[in-house]
């Protein structure tokens, strides 16, 4: 029986510890986007000026771990960890014109996160993607270029991730992700669905129908999609 006590103690401590853990890292992702992002632009220059926020933030991601059982909590980690390792990369190799300027940036350096020694690709193509079927990560993972969606300057939650992911959809498909032309019945798309386009297709839905569901002014279902060039220029202010 005591055996079993102290064992109780020490899973609730230990729980305990993960939650502070966890909560300190999106806190502190928190306060650092709000302090180094502005209007889909990162301040680059003055985070490679001072790094210690970011690698502080950095070494608190290496020692968490998250369980795809609470969905939320994995995601929503994954996806700042992304972004924040992304920074991480650009300034690391500061200044450069482009994230593929950086031989391996996303598939061949490696991140101590999670407990994982892992890529950028690891993070979106085998812990969000290859675990979860949702078109919506592509909005809100940002590679480092201005072609990548506006990052946001503040840390996606558990609590609000679904909100955050279903709002920063909406701004990218009425917004720069697009390019309409209604008389001509034209529409072109960020190469992101192109490249991803079975993302943008489950479940027996089309480019198109998934689009409309986040835009305001409505496509006609019979429009013609192509897609403009990606823009690889670094996202710096």
């Amino acid at each position: 029986m005591k055996k079993q006590i102290i064992l109780t103690l020490l899973v609730l401590v230990s729980l305990k510890g993960f939650s502070q853990d966890l909560n300190s890292f999106f806190n502190k992702s928190d306060a650092f986007l709000k302090q180094y992002v502005s209007q889909g632009r990162v301040a680059y220059s003055k985070i490679h000026a001072n790094q210690k926020e970011l690698n502080d933030i950095l070494k608190i991601a290496e020692g968490i771990s998250v369980s795809k059982t609470d969905a939320n909590s994995y995601q929503a980690f994954w996806i700042n960890a992304y972004n924040l390792t992304v920074i991480k990369g650009i300034v690391d190799n500061y200044p450069t014109n482009s994230p593929l300027d950086v031989k391996g940036f996303f598939d061949a350096k490696t991140y101590s996160l999670g407990g994982k020694q892992i890529t950028l690709n690891d993070i979106e193509h085998k812990l969000l993607r290859g675990n979860f079927k949702d078109a919506r990560f592509h909005f809100v993972l940002v590679c480092g270029a201005v072609g990548c969606p506006p990052i946001i300057n503040k840390a996606y939650l558990p609590n609000t991730l679904n909100s955050q992911l279903d709002k920063q959809t909406k701004i990218a498909l009425n917004g720069t992700f697009l390019k309409v032309n209604a008389k001509k019945n034209k529409v072109e798309a960020s190469q992101i669905m192109e490249w991803y386009k079975e993302d943008f297709i489950m479940n027996g839905k089309s480019e198109i129908d998934f689009i409309n569901a986040y835009r305001n002014e409505k496509l006609d279902s019979k429009s013609k999609l192509s897609y403009f060039p990606y823009n690889w220029n670094v996202n710096k202010q």
